[in-house]
């Protein structure tokens, strides 16, 4: 859990009363169950390796089936029994080993985050990597089909099958289940972040049942409408999780004793089948950049330092280019619709053009479809002062510049379309910051102007949390995360969920 460092206000409870270690906050969780951690969290698993098994059982007969086909009976006898029984369950075998040795079900990582599909891939490839070598030190001819058939197929089935359980793992957990219970400990400011994350994101697997915290007030904490009793101080943490039934402690920040604290915590927690979890403090530093290396018992935590060229931003400006040129093609015809429509609308112009500012600061005219009116920009000025935008962004919900056509062409974001050319001559790039205005890059601080330190994107992390709902602050935090933390498979799935959001119109106006 990384940047849960930054503390927020409590929300106002009146009279609440103290309390001391007793009954969670299950309550605040419809329908959930003290059956809902490690218990269900194994049986998830098993619903994981059931499902890869019929998935690589299947890719591997589509393979045969394929050869067989091609070959027909002019295979001997002795090469059959080898080649068409012994080496389809060598792979099967092999295959499942790889997804169990790259602990592709670990809790861990199953249900959020690119990690569990990017197991699953390195898993496939150094599975058929494996048996690549075995065909050429026994001379195995015409096995092309396991590799052309069987792990393109299989790569395919085990992703879609890992998406398929996470949406229903997902699902599970809005409704109270599949949830760990977790008591957090720490200062009150850093028990209410942390807190306020995890309840934000379902994806997190925890259900907070209990805190405790460095004070003297045993006042019950709310945080997003949830009551989470405070069930003792933090040298009480190990025997409140005893009475909580948590299966995870969570450490929010550093408090009184620090290190040897923590030690002595986990010693508590010796033999009780408890986890201990460390917030990070490196605030919006993803996992991929984050190394430990032990010393002589010293463990060192090694964070890579963010590079902005290079050949992954290469491969980044290259996918960029295919994705926008196939997009432009296929796209060509809603296009033309909209085009059309937007005319005949007011007759006005189909385009509207604004130099916004790129990589570095340096600016670029932005195309987007018309969705105001066409005096809009000097309509402006007699608006300011209804803003409802976050920070030095002019938002404004129930915008009257906005055109009935525009409306729709704004909730779905279909108005953006256009920025695709933007993509494919390499103003921007697919996923990325939110491209800003001059104005806004004016009034950047130190820390914001780190958001200009790669293209900005069409889509991005900004889009798929809330898109105008969001806060000022929250939008720069997302950007930034992204900035220093991107990846291909992030964008990727960044990519994929934006076609939600755009589709349920969340957040847009």
């Amino acid at each position: 859990m990384s940047g849960l460092s930054s503390p927020i206000e409590p929300s106002p409870r009146a009279g609440a009363q103290p309390r001391g270690p007793g009954p969670s906050a299950e309550a605040s969780r419809p329908g959930y169950s003290r059956t809902s951690g490690l218990q269900l969290a194994h049986q998830y698993r098993d619903l994981l390796l059931i499902t890869d098994t019929a998935v690589i059982i299947v890719a591997v007969l589509a393979a045969i089936a394929v050869r067989f086909a091609a070959v027909g009976d002019t295979v001997s006898t002795s090469r059959f029994s080898l080649e068409w029984t012994v080496v389809p369950i060598l792979i099967v075998v092999v295959w499942l080993g790889a997804l169990t040795a790259f602990r592709t079900r670990d809790a861990h990582v199953v249900g959020v985050g690119a990690l569990e599909y990017k197991r699953v891939l390195n898993a496939t490839a150094t599975a058929f990597g494996s048996f690549a070598i075995v065909v050429l030190l026994l001379q195995l001819i015409d096995n092309r089909s396991y590799f052309v058939v069987a792990a393109p197929l299989g790569a395919v089935g085990l992703l879609i099958g890992r998406w398929g359980w996470r949406k229903w793992l997902l699902a599970q957990r809005r409704r109270g289940r599949y949830l760990a219970p977790a008591l957090v400990v720490g200062s009150r400011a850093e028990v209410l972040f942390v807190a306020d994350q995890v309840l934000r994101y379902s994806g997190a697997g925890f259900c907070l049942v209990g805190a405790a915290v460095d004070d003297d007030d045993r006042d019950d904490l709310v945080v997003q409408g949830t009551r989470i009793p405070v069930v003792g101080g933090v040298g009480d943490a190990a025997i409140a999780a005893a009475a909580c039934h948590a299966d995870t402690v969570i450490v929010a920040g550093p408090y009184g004793g620090g290190s040897q604290t923590i030690r002595e915590l986990s010693w508590k927690l010796e033999g009780t089948a408890t986890e201990l979890v460390l917030a990070s403090q490196l605030t919006d530093v993803a996992g991929p950049r984050i190394h430990f290396r032990p010393v002589e018992g010293l463990p060192l935590l090694h964070v890579e330092i963010p590079t902005f060229d290079g050949w992954r931003h290469v491969v980044k400006r290259s996918f960029d280019i295919v994705f926008a040129g196939t997009a432009l093609v296929l796209l060509s015809p809603v296009f033309l619709i909209i085009a059309a429509i937007i005319r005949l609308d007011d007759g006005g112009p189909v385009f509207f053009r604004q130099t916004r500012c790129g990589r570095n600061g340096d600016t670029f005219e932005m195309i987007k479809f018309r969705s105001m009116v066409k005096t809009a920009e000097r309509d402006l000025a007699g608006l300011l002062d209804r803003d409802e935008g976050a920070g030095v962004l002019f938002k404004l919900r129930n915008d009257p510049r906005v055109t009935h056509v525009g409306r729709v062409l704004r909730e779905h974001s279909l108005d953006e379309l256009p920025q695709f050319w933007n993509v494919l001559i390499g103003d921007m790039s697919v996923v990325g910051p939110r491209p800003p205005l001059i104005c806004e890059v004016e009034a950047y601080d130190g820390k914001a102007r780190r958001r200009l330190m790669i293209k900005p994107g069409l889509t991005g992390l900004w889009q798929i949390s809330g898109r105008s709902d969001l806060s000022w602050e929250e939008s720069v935090r997302l950007d930034l995360y992204y900035v220093e933390n991107w990846s291909l498979t992030g964008d990727l799935m960044i990519i994929w969920r934006t076609g939600k959001t755009v589709i349920r119109a969340n957040g847009a106006y």
